[in-house]
């Protein structure tokens, strides 16, 4: 077998496409990663002149002329032939070695064990005996977090929707249905923009920031993300926004029509004073609203192969009772359902299946359960450690500068 540290980026790409790969892997996702102070580089392993394994190393430069190398999603390779898994590994550490790079990092995206929507272990995948082996080879693992302390997250659900979307509709949670039986009873403006819809996805994105407590990247990330996405067909940006005068007459003649209602039982009389008190209160915060339209929700896809990931999201703090991200979410499922994907991944969920609602997450997380995906848990992150000594001072400085930005 020979190591080679420069592929092809015609032969990359097609290695990829054959085999079982991720967006993460892809030079697009390389490009991105460059605009952020990383190089990449493309290096593989060869039996007989043939491609056999792949790897994107990210690297990241540190003072003293040092350096570590991430992988994104890891390998793309045949985690079952251990035989290719060692010759790689150890490739790849005097590949570091040589180049002076402390460690390099995978977090393959490979399920730890088949589980339900509470975490509970069912029949099925189980790859403890990998993550031992990974272990036995040199890897550190760093192991089984449940917040988004990693890279990438660890948790998501994933959808399958390699099926009739009305089958895929059913496995919606009651509350999802409930709230998509209405169609889209408010005539919201939902379409697959462009990058002129950039800077209306971001003021989605500083709202979530603000509400969620995440932290955001500049605008200027969001934009490259898409621009080289896009160019390669990998990327969507989906919008929904609300015309403010169309939506007040709207709720005016709901009011109008709910106080017309006679009845003398008295629930039902209960039930018109809740529904009109909801209606009034949605009418006053669309009266404080002084813009003439405004975006209520935006999702950045990636699609990529069989799947589309929901990447990058957010949700207007205004007209929340609009519920226009299931409207959104919907869309997309069913565009890439229409379209020929096999899955939609929903991009980070917490590690503790049924979060209090005190979690920073909580809200995030249960809507995204509530979308009828499959619970789904990675193995996690591993280091391939090259240097001893400064991978010690390397971490006791990242904790450090972590506690101080968390004090901030």
């Amino acid at each position: 077998m020979e190591f080679i540290d420069n592929i092809n980026e015609k032969e990359y790409k097609e290695f990829l496409l054959k085999n079982d790969s991720h967006f993460m892997q892809t030079i697009e996702f390389g490009e991105i990663r460059k605009k952020k102070g990383f190089n990449y580089h493309l290096v593989g392993l060869k039996d007989k002149k043939k491609l056999i394994a792949t790897a994107l190393l990210l690297e990241k430069r540190l003072p003293f002329n040092l350096k570590y190398f991430y992988v994104p999603r890891g390998y793309t390779i045949d985690y079952t032939n251990r035989e290719i898994l060692k010759e790689f590994t150890d490739n790849l550490y005097n590949y570091c070695k040589k180049q002076k790079a402390i460690f390099l990092k995978i977090d393959p995206p490979i399920i730890r064990y088949t589980q339900d929507t509470d975490g509970n272990k069912l029949d099925g995948t189980d790859n403890t005996d990998l993550i031992n082996y990974l272990k036995k080879i040199g890897y550190k693992h760093l192991g089984f977090n449940i917040n988004f302390d990693n890279e990438q997250p660890r948790f998501t659900f994933r959808i399958d929707i390699d099926k009739d979307i009305n089958d895929v509709y059913k496995n919606f949670h009651a509350t999802t249905r409930k709230v998509l039986n209405k169609k889209n009873q408010y005539n919201l403006d939902i379409y697959i923009g462009n990058k002129d819809d950039i800077k209306d996805f971001y003021l989605t994105m500083e709202e979530t920031s603000k509400r969620e407590g995440i932290i955001q990247a500049p605008l200027s990330y969001y934009e490259n993300f898409y621009e080289i996405f896009n160019n390669s067909n990998m990327s969507d940006i989906y919008i929904v926004k609300g015309n403010i005068n169309q939506l007040k007459e709207e709720f005016k003649k709901e009011i109008s029509d709910t106080e017309k209602i006679q009845d003398v039982n008295p629930v039902k009389i209960k039930e018109k004073e809740n529904k009109l008190n909801k209606l009034n209160k949605i009418l006053n915060e669309l009266n404080e609203i002084n813009e003439e339209e405004i975006t209520l929700a935006s999702i950045i896809t990636v699609k990529y192969k069989d799947m589309v990931w929901t990447v990058h999201g957010g949700n207007n703090s205004k007209l929340m009772s609009l519920n226009a991200n299931y409207l959104l979410y919907y869309q997309i499922i069913s565009d890439a359902n229409k379209n020929g994907y096999k899955k939609v991944d929903l991009f980070g969920a917490c590690g503790n299946p049924n979060p209090e609602v005190t979690n920073p997450i909580y809200g995030i997380h249960s809507f995204k359960k509530r979308l009828g995906g499959e619970y789904t848990e990675f193995i996690g992150e591993f280091d391939l450690i090259t240097n001893k000594f400064m991978y010690i001072l390397y971490k006791l400085y990242t904790k450090t500068r972590n506690k101080i930005k968390k004090r901030k």
